[in-house]
């Protein structure tokens, strides 16, 4: 970790692209930190890896084990600080340049998506991307990113983003994918008397089963159920 923060170092990192950096007024703010102590092994030790005041000479797999901690420290300050006036700032000029991808559904013309938990609880789920076209979340493509947990961005970034930025809402597409044969719409209408045949056959098979002899009207769309003779 000579000769760079680790935050710098962090971020930088392969894999960290949907991390921005945290400022250092706000890493230093204790008040910030609130209740993280419970969370993080090592939490003292990790702070100062953090802010780049460590001077602890230990073992290598403690060593180690501190760097651990500080990354972890450093993904649940993250989550909280992407929310932040300057957070959300630096979180859009990522979003702007599509840092975080695109949105996989060819109906949605490539809109860049964001970065979203599906907990706010670490160890719970991996991150995900969210995409305010279509309102779905997808999964990353690079297995780097999808290992990332989903805590250090909270289940709550992108709707704060777009509360304070109302003009980034996309409006919504109502075009959908249309089902054609040759080039001549599926109509519904077939879908449905295939669906009503399945089931008139269904049913013509358990009364066949209960010993009822069914005859269909010609013609019609009702049936004529009697008992077999000697019933």
């Amino acid at each position: 970790m000579a000769n760079q923060r680790l935050s710098t170092q962090f971020i930088s990192a392969r894999g960290h692209e949907y991390f921005c950096e945290i400022d250092e007024e706000y890493l230093t703010d204790r008040f910030n930190l609130t209740g993280l102590q419970q969370e993080v092994q090592y939490y003292q030790y990790a702070l100062d890896l953090v802010t780049d005041v460590f001077d602890f000479e230990c073992e290598d797999e403690v060593r180690e084990q501190i760097e651990k901690s500080a990354r972890h420290l450093y993904g649940l300050v993250h989550a909280r600080y992407i929310i932040t006036t300057r957070g959300l700032a630096k979180m859009l000029e990522k979003y702007k340049k599509c840092d975080f991808g695109r949105c996989p559904r060819v109906l949605c013309r490539s809109h860049p998506l964001l970065p979203l938990g599906l907990s706010d609880l670490a160890q719970q789920k991996s991150v995900k991307l969210y995409c305010a076209k279509c309102e779905d979340v997808y999964s990353p493509k690079s297995s780097r990113h999808a290992s990332i947990d989903g805590a250090y961005f909270g289940a709550s970034f992108p709707h704060i983003l777009f509360q304070v930025y109302p003009g980034l809402i996309p409006p919504k597409s109502n075009e959908r994918y249309t089902p054609k044969c040759f080039g001549f719409k599926t109509h519904a209408q077939a879908a449905l008397v295939r669906w009503q045949e399945g089931e008139r056959e269904k049913q013509d098979r358990r009364l066949g089963e209960a010993g009822m002899d069914v005859r269909r009207v010609e013609g019609g769309d009702e049936d004529e159920s009697e008992e077999e003779p000697g019933r």
